[in-house]
């Protein structure tokens, strides 16, 4: 518990957390982050090229983590889908607390009005919304099956554009750890163009 609090508090950093607690940290981090309301603020982007910087070191198996970590993000969007499902449209009304604040829900309900079922999968890359994006398509109840699929797609390409970019990263420059938090701005913002470019589509579709 003292290690956790050293990592809150900035005694630690990610990668001695990850050094710390293995497998099984990263899968509840990453599980808590996609399927519970109250992991919202959990750091999802930088944890995984973190992990991929400790796997380029030795420190982790590349092949475990992509598995274990892709499986923990499809069953917290699951978990998260199931929570909106049976919570309803109450969710929206709800009172702000220490844990939940209603302006994190109304944004990811534009955000999904705006882009459909492929929020599911856009909302891998955006912090906040990626929690709250499977709860809301849950109150919105649709479809599982069609849920499902985007959830695996979105899983899917979340953890391993992040895990390998630190992996390659890590095996092609020595030290690269002391640039962390550059190269996560750098990776968000490069998984964030594709998505970019495909909303500007979709506007000017609409437009025309």
């Amino acid at each position: 518990m003292e290690f956790l609090f050293g990592v809150v508090t900035g005694a630690h950093s990610l990668d001695d957390l990850i050094r710390w607690g293995g497998y099984v940290v990263l899968v509840a981090i990453v599980f808590t982050e996609t399927g519970l309301l109250v992991g919202f603020f959990l750091p999802g982007d930088s944890l995984l090229i973190t992990a991929g910087l400790v796997a380029a070191g030795g420190g982790l198996n590349i092949w475990w983590l992509n598995g274990l970590l892709i499986v923990a993000a499809i069953v917290g969007d699951s978990v998260g889908y199931a929570i909106g499902w049976r919570v309803g449209p109450r969710l929206f009304t709800r009172e702000k607390s220490l844990v939940f604040n209603p302006r994190h829900v109304e944004r990811t309900r534009r955000f999904y009005e705006r882009h459909g079922s492929k929020t599911i999968v856009i909302a891998r890359f955006v912090p906040i919304v990626r929690t709250f994006a499977p709860v809301v398509a849950g109150v919105g109840q649709m479809q599982y099956r069609r849920f499902l699929l985007y959830n695996i797609l979105g899983g899917v390409g979340w953890v391993l554009s992040m895990t390998w970019a630190g992996y390659l990263l890590g095996r092609a420059i020595p030290n690269v750890d002391r640039y962390l938090h550059v190269i996560v701005i750098i990776v968000i913002i490069l998984s964030v163009i594709p998505i970019g470019v495909e909303i500007l589509k979709e506007r000017r579709r609409r437009v025309g």
